[in-house]
């Protein structure tokens, strides 16, 4: 049974879906119709902009998301998937590939939530880091017990997770938790506090366009990030989408759970390899490997 995962801010590159662009007819035409919805030529970005370019969450998001859906479906005679999961942003380009909404929807939201949380992150500066070597409820307890705002934002997998929040909440977190045996607590170069409370301006906004956008009925479950199990209700699915700006991404439990229930391969369709890594380190058994650009039309 064939899992394909999408992934999220942080693995766009530059010279990103030019390859895509130059050989695939359906890429050359979604790329286009992106352009003439974004208002904006992000091919331009993508394929010839700077790494700090790409940095920026109102053009990260909508690049991540074009590579991977635009790969997708350059080749989608060759998909067929059992189940879906996408880490963050990546849940977007899922619910495209498993039918739930359209191309011009799907990237129309992450648009305004790119925007949205570019606008959180200025209003409420923060940021994330990485934390190293120790067990989950390690970290927990010393997010409860720092003064102000820091959270567990990405359970990436067993000894890796990301902590979310206030500037000096995180810079104390990060103190702390190396005096307990981190292995490293690294703040990373984000823009905000991204799935954390810090966001809830930027829900609000996501949940008025995801509740007036239309939903389909799912080909294959996908796995959100709020809880790391199935789902394939429209009431439910657009509920995690909103919820999980503010929540952490339990990438780590969705993973085994897609396993448990008949996953025997993961696919990672979109920019960079790191939901492979991710997979191999939450369950050495299982295959993982990406969709490639060979003989795309």
């Amino acid at each position: 049974m064939k899992a394909y995962i999408f992934p999220g801010q942080g693995a766009q590159f530059p010279g990103m879906g030019k390859d895509l662009f130059e050989n695939s007819n359906t890429a050359y035409e979604l790329f286009n119709n992106a352009n003439e919805i974004l208002g904006f030529k992000i091919s331009d970005v993508m394929f010839n902009g700077s790494v700090e370019d790409l940095k920026q969450t109102s053009v990260t998001q909508p690049a991540i998301f074009l590579h991977s859906v635009i790969l997708a479906m350059s080749k989608e005679n060759e998909i067929s998937p059992a189940m879906v999961a996408g880490h963050s942003l990546g849940e977007f380009s899922a619910l495209v590939i498993n039918k739930s909404i359209s191309f011009e929807d799907g990237l129309k939201l992450v648009s305004i939530r790119a925007n949205a949380m570019q606008k959180a992150c200025e209003n409420n500066p923060g940021t994330m880091a990485a934390v190293l070597g120790l067990e989950d409820n390690l970290v927990e307890n010393v997010c409860s017990e720092v003064e102000g705002t820091v959270v567990a934002a990405n359970y990436n997998c067993p000894g890796q997770l990301v902590i979310s929040g206030e500037l000096n909440a995180i810079e104390l977190a990060c103190e702390k938790l190396k005096e307990i045996g981190a292995r490293r607590a690294l703040v990373l170069p984000v823009g905000g506090a991204f799935h954390s409370p810090l966001m809830e301006e930027a829900k609000r906004e996501l949940e008025n366009a995801i509740n007036e956008t239309i939903f389909s009925d799912p080909i294959c479950p996908i796995y959100q990030n709020v809880s790391g199990l199935p789902y394939s209700s429209e009431i439910e699915i657009k509920e995690n989408l909103i919820s999980q700006l503010t929540r952490p991404v339990k990438w780590t439990h969705s993973i085994n759970q897609m396993v448990k229930d008949g996953a025997k391969e993961f696919i990672e369709v979109g920019p960079g390899r790191v939901l492979q890594g991710l997979v191999r380190k939450i369950n050495v058994d299982i295959n993982s490997s990406s969709l490639n650009l060979e003989n795309v039309g």
